[in-house]
């Protein structure tokens, strides 16, 4: 692939605009010599006004989401794109979120641009449990971890019941989920059919993958060994009494 369209497909601007920063020899290699639009280089020698290319096309990083951003491109207010470089919503193929936190939940949120992994991470036949902190409105009762692992509560205005998930109480008022699925807004509506309300939300942990010492707004490259931990099935949804 010619230089331009790889840097175009990366974000940095329209391949007209490319051909300017190669003029404007904004493009160099590592050693600061300038490149030419036809020059055979590495990905990795590559460097735009000094700074290295963006990972090629196989990106996936983890963002640690705060309270307050959408999930979307396009909504008004606050986006989750805003807190990554502007060019990665601009990249050919586009930098997809991995599933949806809503507006009032922080936490882990994927994103990546190989439809392949995306769509292996979302199937329900990869059963990638996803790990909840909520914090509640009401003290639990003491058998929300009972009705959660029985694979027969239904929630309201759906036709099948939710998969066998596992509850640890924390606290009070304090407990972490662990699901295998993810229906739209399915913690709240979890702790709502258990007649209680979910006051904060915060997503720890996809498969084995965690936020570890992520900053909230801050987000980081995942490597080959970090993306085999989302696929890790220890302490699945599945399987309640598993630890």
């Amino acid at each position: 692939m010619r230089l331009v369209k790889r840097i175009a497909n990366l974000g940095y601007g329209s391949r007209k605009e490319v051909m300017r920063m190669f003029r404007e020899g904004r493009i160099t290699d590592a050693a600061g010599e300038v490149l030419y639009a036809d020059d055979a280089v590495e990905h990795d020698a590559i460097r735009v006004d000094g700074e290295p290319l963006d990972p090629p096309q196989g990106l996936a990083l983890m963002l640690y989401k705060p309270v307050g951003y959408t999930c979307s491109t396009k909504d008004a207010g606050r986006l989750v794109y805003d807190l990554l470089p502007p060019r990665f919503r601009l990249r050919d193929p586009i930098l997809s979120s991995v599933g949806r936190l809503d507006r009032d939940t922080s936490g882990l949120l994927l994103f990546t641009d190989d439809g392949g992994l995306l769509h292996r991470i979302i199937s329900p036949r990869a059963n990638v449990v996803k790990i909840y902190r909520a914090t509640l409105a009401e003290d639990l009762r003491g058998d929300e971890a009972a009705l959660f692992a029985s694979g027969t509560l239904m929630l309201e205005s759906e036709t099948t019941p939710l998969a066998p998930a596992r509850l640890d109480v924390l606290a009070p008022r304090e407990a972490r989920l662990h699901l295998g699925e993810g229906r739209y807004h399915q913690v709240r509506r979890m702790f709502a059919a258990a007649g209680n309300h979910v006051v904060a939300l915060h997503r720890e942990a996809v498969g084995g993958l965690a936020l570890g010492d992520l900053a909230p707004g801050t987000w980081r490259t995942l490597d080959a060994n970090e993306i085999a931990r989302v696929f890790d099935s220890s302490g699945s949804a599945g399987h309640p009494g598993s630890t």
